[in-house]
């Protein structure tokens, strides 16, 4: 019987203690609106990375505007409640890959449906977490109509919610069992 060096167990263990540790604490969104528009998101927080992965249905083809808006309150307004992108820093609207002084904390740029209305979200932000300052639990997820234009034209509009337009899917971020 041959027995694994030494080097190799700690490294075993260490490995299954890092995927403990990213999965301890993990978010979720159940999306819906005034739309046919709904899906599931799942968020896990490893490493000083966010990553978000889901699924969003009834959408219509093409680029979506996709963000984290300041309150979880869809019960007052529906999706209109949840106030403006999460934006701890004051920053103006950008991309998600922008350096964190010239983007919103809850610029998650767009997500793409496909010809049958589905968009498949698997992506990883740095500015948002679950827990601190920059934490996203109790905040809103929404999706909008139109495309984000990540604030790259030379308008209000632009600047603030990259022009994407109504918003058709809103849900509250929450601890998930």
């Amino acid at each position: 019987m041959q027995i694994a060096s030494t080097p190799v167990i700690i490294l075993a263990v260490l490995l299954i203690a890092l995927i403990r540790l990213c999965n301890a604490e993990t978010g979720r969104a159940h999306l819906a609106g005034n739309s046919p528009v709904k899906g599931v998101l799942n968020f896990t927080e490893c490493s000083g990375e966010l990553r978000i992965v889901g699924e969003i249905t009834g959408l219509t083809p093409g680029q979506h505007g996709f963000h984290v808006h300041e309150f979880g309150d869809i019960f007052s307004n529906r999706c209109d409640s949840t106030g403006k992108h999460f934006n701890p820093t004051k920053a103006l609207h950008g991309a998600p890959r922008d350096a964190p002084d010239l983007r919103h904390a809850g610029d998650y740029g767009n997500i793409l449906a496909d010809a049958s209305g589905v968009a498949k979200v698997d992506m990883v932000d740095t500015m948002t977490a679950l827990s601190g300052p920059n934490s996203i639990i109790g905040r809103a997820m929404v999706v909008h109509a139109n495309e984000d234009d990540l604030g790259r034209q030379n308008n209000e509009g632009s600047r603030t919610t990259g022009n994407s337009g109504p918003r058709i899917a809103c849900g509250i971020i929450f601890i998930a069992p």
